[in-house]
């Protein structure tokens, strides 16, 4: 145990200096957080570094997606509302439901529902990447709010999809009727217990004699019981850290003094990084392992498989949103839209800063090694 804690400490410090570096080189800092995990992974002390599937969710995503809602301006996201949720919902379960048909055939033995699992895995862009970028080119900040509000939306629905397929290759059982019934469920409850645990917190901030010490470990606290309440009732505890984390970011001036805001900020904005620069370290620091796993496919057609699946998902979301485009224009002569005419460049630009990033990182890393019967999980 000592020793593994001792690697990790080593490993935030290794984080620190890659930053500095990519920042020098002026880099987007999580490449070069990937590969400084590959280089890593053939040095000796780091090479037997793993992270148990079953704890990434638990770990990385509650803070990860609250912090996500709070940044989320509630102006903004109202104002965006339609075109947030349609491409939250249906261009995501589209986009996996593309991927799943690709893979399948593109792959030998990839079945469709391992299929499902790789487009919920790689469906959701990641609001962080794209901001950040998207900041140094100075894009209307409207652009900037509809890609932060969908993507918060987008990591909820791919984590269902990916739920649900994760399920059907495990078990090898998928009826679609129950899963239906089951999808429906699994939403509506964990905004509900998101909600309900949100209030709770609400009043603990409101009526109790807090300090600004003691209300910013309570925000520290939040996503993790809104997760693990609702994944007890076995509902959706990414929709309940989303919901719950949207009604508290819009009631903060009520519960929050400015001193626990300001330094929140900081304490939030320090965590989320030290985060992410894990996942994308363990990421390099799992590549050596994932190759070695390949089996009878050769290094170059895996790399071929994903050349063509990345190409596949940038095309589709690049043609939902000129898609989009082109559909509101046509709505907007029979309805009131929140954009009649997007022009062409807008949606371009909202199509290709649709990158992946941590949560699509934390679903592969979360996929069981063996299967319900002991068996390898397949490919």
């Amino acid at each position: 145990m000592q020793d593994i804690f001792i690697q990790y400490i080593c490993l935030i410090l290794i984080i620190l200096g890659l930053v500095m570096i990519a920042n020098k080189l002026r880099l987007a800092y999580p490449i070069v957080l990937v590969l400084g995990g590959l280089a890593l992974s053939f040095i000796a002390p780091f090479s037997n570094i793993t992270i148990n599937p079953e704890l990434v969710f638990l770990i990385f995503l509650p803070p990860l997606l609250y912090e996500a809602a709070w940044q989320v301006s509630w102006k903004e996201f109202w104002k965006w509302r339609g075109l947030i949720i349609r491409f939250a919902f249906p261009i995501v379960i589209l986009t996996s439901c593309v991927i799943a048909v690709v893979s399948s055939a593109l792959i030998p033995g990839f079945t469709l529902a391992m299929g499902f699992l790789l487009g919920g895995i790689i469906s959701p862009p990641d609001a962080v990447s794209a901001t950040t970028i998207m900041r140094r080119v100075n894009v209307p900040k409207s652009l900037v709010s509809l890609v932060e509000g969908e993507s918060l939306l987008n990591d909820a629905s791919s984590l269902i999809v990916f739920r649900f397929a994760l399920a059907a290759v495990l078990t090898g059982q998928f009826q679609f009727q129950a899963a239906a019934v089951n999808f429906v469920f699994v939403i509506l409850t964990g905004i509900a217990i998101g909600l309900v645990v949100g209030l709770i917190f609400y009043g603990i901030h409101r009526l109790l004699p807090t300090t600004s010490s003691i209300e910013i470990v309570l925000t520290l606290v939040t996503p993790y019981c809104m997760y693990y309440a609702a994944e007890h009732f076995h509902c959706s505890g990414v929709l309940a850290v989303v919901s719950g984390g949207l009604l508290l970011s819009s009631k903060r001036d009520r519960f929050l003094s400015y001193q626990s805001r300001i330094e929140g900020v900081n304490v939030w904005a320090n965590l989320v990084f030290v985060l992410n620069g894990l996942i994308f370290l363990l990421i390099g620091l799992e590549l050596p392992f994932v190759v070695r796993q390949l089996g009878n496919i050769s290094l170059g057609s895996a790399v071929g498989y994903g050349l063509i699946i990345a190409i596949v998902l940038i095309g589709t979301r690049l043609l939902c949103t000129l898609g989009t485009s082109v559909l509101m224009r046509v709505m907007s002569r029979f309805i009131t839209v929140s954009d009649p005419n997007p022009g062409w460049r807008g949606p371009l630009i909202f199509g290709w800063v649709g990158m992946r990033g941590v949560v699509s990182l934390a679903s592969a890393l979360s996929v069981p090694l063996l299967t319900q019967a002991g068996q390898p999980f397949p490919y």
